[in-house]
């Protein structure tokens, strides 16, 4: 997995490193148990501040993705609790990425948009996601 920052970009730094770490997961580059760098030697190999590394982590914590554990670091984390059931943070995630279309499809439609339009753009995202998982 490679990371980069845009010093530049509008996006915030622990942004950035959370839409990657995201992105690795789901592309299958990270897998369940592999160990993420250490916050220090990404921050020192990326040339930034290590309390970036560490909020980026933390919120990847907070929402499921990895799992954080004295002495071995930040490892990715299983998506399913002991019982083989969606945890409970993936049904929150669930939840707030259909509250998030809702509030995008009423966005598309007060600009005058069609349900048609707004399904084959989200369609084309979704075959851009799947695509880069399956490829």
């Amino acid at each position: 997995m490679i990371i980069e920052v845009d010093q530049r970009s509008d996006v915030p730094i622990y942004e950035q490193l959370h839409r990657q770490i995201i992105a690795a997961i789901a592309n299958d580059e990270l897998v369940l148990g592999d160990q993420l760098p250490s916050v220090r030697s990404l921050a020192v190999d990326l040339g930034i501040n290590l309390h970036t590394v560490n909020k980026a982590y933390a919120l990847l914590r907070d929402e499921g993705y990895i799992v954080m554990r004295r002495g071995s670091g930040a490892l990715v984390a299983d998506r399913r609790d002991g019982s083989g059931e969606v945890n409970l943070m993936a049904e929150m995630q669930d939840k707030q990425m259909n509250d998030d279309l809702y509030r995008l499809a009423l966005a598309y439609k007060a600009r005058g948009g069609a349900a048609a339009g707004f399904l084959d753009a989200a369609e084309r995202q979704c075959g851009r996601a799947y695509r880069k998982c399956n490829s």
